[in-house]
């Protein structure tokens, strides 16, 4: 179900500072109001959103969770190799959602474990914000115990064209790679991300 109506309970990173260590002063500016971290509450339980490599998100209206709007940057290279680091490659929107429990989150010991479309329960992927074909990308929410069902359905709009290839660590064959560009949200991999957030012993 698509979850109405959260809040801010605290956040410890805010992008803001984490924009200083950037040399433009543009970038700085964009990211005034973002964070790269959440603390969510939703029915009686507290989890966290974040941090990963380039995003920050900030409420569309007020204090309210539940619909985000997000910067994806290219941090230290890290998303594409054609553009400049910490170039911004991504506007978009995260509509906060929680996941039928009808199929099992994944244990293994890397932080963030995928599950394409091909292999994710029809249920899940009928809980996509409209336009569904938009929403092609799902990353967790964690609390203590690791990886739970609520999270964000993200959408990605590209600012301009490049080749998404992980700053070139990945090739063509890679379910991952695509060629983005504005307009062309379903483009980005259609992938559910169940996220066991930055906890020891597990692999980044």
């Amino acid at each position: 179900m698509v979850i109405k109506r959260c809040h801010v309970m605290l956040s410890l990173l805010l992008a803001v500072v984490l924009a200083g260590q950037w040399a433009h002063a543009e970038q700085r500016s964009m990211l005034r109001g973002y964070y790269s971290r959440l603390d969510v509450v939703s029915n009686g339980q507290q989890f966290s959103f974040g941090p990963f490599v380039g995003y920050y998100f900030k409420p569309q209206v007020g204090d309210d969770l539940g619909h985000l709007e997000f910067l994806c940057f290219n941090e230290r290279g890290f998303y594409t190799d054609e553009m400049p680091k910490d170039s911004l490659l991504f506007r978009g929107e995260a509509v906060l959602t929680m996941l039928s429990e009808t199929g099992e989150i994944p244990q293994t010991r890397q932080r963030i474990t995928p599950i394409f479309f091909a292999d994710a329960p029809s249920d899940w992927l009928q809980q996509r914000p409209e336009p569904q074909e938009e929403f092609v990308h799902f990353h967790s929410a964690y609390n203590r115990q690791g990886a739970v069902y609520t999270g964000y359905w993200l959408r990605h709009d590209a600012v301009t064209a490049f080749t998404y290839n992980m700053g070139g660590r990945i090739s063509a064959d890679s379910p991952l790679y695509h060629r983005a560009k504005p307009g062309a949200s379903d483009r980005f991999p259609h992938i559910i991300e169940f996220d066991d957030g930055p906890q020891p012993g597990n692999v980044p």
